[in-house]
């Protein structure tokens, strides 16, 4: 999930940044419907269920598994399906304000999850 949160951050929100309001709305609002699949969600989820199993197996995997559940799927629960919801009601009127919060979140997302990885392997 790194991996997946800074490609979006260095690469696919740069990019949409760089089109027209209403192309950038519209083709963000797309990937927000496409990435809701089995693949997807078990990675997200799955990351979080492993990640957990190993704080409860070896208390060394906590950090870890607290990066991931609170830098991944808390900050996605709190942060970025409201923002993601806010744009799909209101597309290209909230498409500059939406750009740069959810980047931002994005963001540390991406750096959370990245510690995770670090945390968890260090653990093992």
């Amino acid at each position: 999930m790194a991996g997946v949160y800074t490609a979006f951050s260095v690469v696919v929100m740069p990019a949409l940044r760089r089109r027209p309001a209403a192309e950038g709305a519209a083709l963000m609002q797309e990937v927000n419907r496409v990435i809701v699949n089995p693949v997807f969600v078990l990675l997200f989820a799955g990351t979080g269920v492993l990640a957990v199993v190993a704080a409860v197996l070896d208390t060394r995997a906590v950090v870890g598994a607290v990066l991931y559940v609170l830098g991944s799927i808390g900050l996605t629960v709190v942060a970025d399906i409201p923002l993601n919801n806010t744009l799909d009601a209101d597309g290209e009127r909230v498409w500059s304000r939406y750009l740069s919060r959810w980047t931002a979140w994005n963001h540390v997302r991406a750096l959370a999850t990245t510690a995770a990885t670090v945390a968890l392997v260090v653990a093992a």
